[in-house]
C-alpha cells in the first residue's frame, strides 16, 4: 500500500501528465511532417518494378509513425517514363525509381550503376556498389547532376528478347530495328541493328504495330506481363547486355540533404530491403512465367555463338574507346574492371561449376 498522502500522489500524476503532454510536441519535432512524390518509370502493371516504389513509401510511412509519406505514381501519371531523371534533378518531383541506364543520352557513365553489358551478375554488383567501392563512385558521379541515388531493386539476367523472325547467325541482325536500352543498344548498333529506346509500357503496340522487329525488356514474369509472345514467337537467351539492371531510387540531392539523419537511414534501409525482395521475387516468378510462355507458343532460342561472340568484341572496344574519351566513363572503369576480372576468376571457380552440375541434373527428374 502507497504512503503517499492524496496530495502527494495528485502531484506526482500531475507531473507524469506534464511530462507526457511535453512529449508530443518533443516526438513531432524529431519526426517533422514530410510529404513527397515520387515517379516510377514503370507503370503498375509491372507489379515487382513498380512494386519498388509502394514498397519503400509503405516501409517509410511506418518506420516515421506515419510522418513521412511518399506518394506513388506511375509512369506517364506525372512525367513520362524516361524523363524521371530531368523532373528529379530539376525538382519537379522529389524522389523516382528508374534505370540509371536511361540516360546514357547525358553520358555514357550512367550505365554504370545499371550495369554494363558482359558485366557484373547480380550479387557481384551488389559486392562491388556496397563492397568495392562502387556507391561512392555513383553518389560523386550523381552529385553533378543534383541527385542522390540508391540501389533498390534488381531484375537478375535479363532475357535476350522477343524477336518475330530467327536469328540465325550475326548476318540477322542487320537492319532489325530493335528495341534495347542502355549501352547495349549502343554495342548491337555496331552490329548493323537499328537501336530504339522505347518505355515499357510502349512497346507492345510498337512490336504489333511492326515499328520495331524485336524487343528486349526484362524477363519471364514482366515480360508475360506486357504481352510480347501475342506479337513475337521467338524469345532468346542470354540478355547479355543486362547480366543483371539495379534499379535506382533517385532523390533531389538538395532535398535529400535536407532530410533528418534519420529520415535518411529510414529511406535507405527501406531501398536495401526492397533490393532483397525483389531478386527473390523475380527468381520465385520467373520459372513459373517461362513455362507457361512456352505452353503459350513461345519457342526458345539461344543466341548463335557468332552473334555473342561478336558482341562481347564490340563491349571491350566500345569501353576502351568511352574510357579514353569520357574522364567519368574512365574513373568508374578503372574501379570496374579489375572487380570484374577478380569476380568472374571467383565465380568459375565455385558458383559456376555447381551450378552447371547441379542444373544437368534436372533433365528426367
Amino acid at each position: 500500500m502507497s504512503t503517499r498522502s492524496p496530495a502527494s500522489r495528485r502531484g506526482v500524476l500531475g507531473a507524469g501528465l506534464a511530462g507526457a503532454a511535453l512529449a508530443t510536441p518533443a516526438l513531432a519535432q524529431a519526426n517533422p511532417k514530410i510529404s513527397w512524390r515520387l515517379t516510377s518509370s514503370y507503370p503498375k502493371s509491372l507489379e515487382t518494378l513498380f512494386g519498388l516504389s509502394t514498397q519503400v513509401a509503405k516501409r517509410v510511412a511506418e518506420a516515421t509513425d506515419g510522418q513521412f509519406q511518399i506518394q506513388t505514381f506511375a509512369a506517364g501519371e506525372i512525367v513520362p517514363a524516361l524523363q524521371a531523371l530531368d523532373a528529379i534533378q530539376n525538382g519537379t518531383i522529389e524522389c523516382g525509381h528508374t534505370l540509371s541506364s536511361f540516360y546514357i543520352g547525358k553520358d555514357p557513365a550512367f550505365a554504370f550503376d545499371t550495369s554494363l553489358p558482359f558485366g557484373l551478375n547480380t550479387r557481384q554488383h551488389n559486392a562491388w556498389l556496397y563492397q568495392g567501392g562502387g556507391r561512392e563512385l555513383v553518389a560523386e558521379f550523381m552529385k553533378g547532376h543534383n541527385v542522390h541515388a540508391i540501389p533498390s531493386g534488381n531484375t537478375g539476367a535479363q532475357m535476350g528478347g522477343w524477336f518475330r523472325k530467327e536469328i540465325k547467325s550475326l548476318a540477322d541482325l542487320r537492319g532489325l530495328k530493335f528495341r534495347i536500352a542502355g549501352l547495349g543498344g549502343t554495342i548491337m548498333a555496331r552490329l548493323g541493328v537499328v537501336p530504339q529506346q522505347i518505355a515499357g509500357g510502349d512497346i507492345y503496340p510498337s512490336l504489333e504495330r511492326g515499328t520495331i522487329d524485336a524487343a528486349e525488356f526484362s524477363g519471364p514474369a514482366d515480360d508475360e506481363k506486357l504481352g510480347f509472345q501475342r506479337v513475337a514467337k521467338y524469345y532468346y537467351y542470354p540478355g547479355f547486355w543486362e547480366g543483371c539492371a539495379n534499379v535506382s531510387f533517385f532523390v533531389n540531392l538538395e532535398r535529400w540533404n535536407a532530410l533528418p539523419a534519420h529520415y535518411r537511414a529510414i529511406v535507405e534501409a527501406a531501398c536495401a530491403e526492397a533490393l532483397a525482395l525483389s531478386v527473390a521475387k523475380y527468381d520465385h516468378l520467373n520459372p513459373d512465367a517461362l513455362f507457361r510462355l512456352v505452353a503459350s507458343g513461345a519457342e526458345l532460342r539461344a543466341f548463335p555463338q557468332d552473334v555473342l561472340a561478336a558482341a562481347f568484341k564490340e563491349a571491350q572496344a566500345l569501353y576502351g574507346e568511352l574510357a579514353a574519351s569520357n574522364a567519368n566513363f574512365k574513373k568508374f572503369y578503372d574501379s570496374w574492371l579489375p572487380y570484374w576480372r577478380k569476380e568472374q576468376i571467383w565465380f568459375r571457380v565455385a558458383e559456376l561449376p555447381f551450378d552447371a552440375f547441379t542444373s544437368s541434373q534436372v533433365q528426367g527428374r
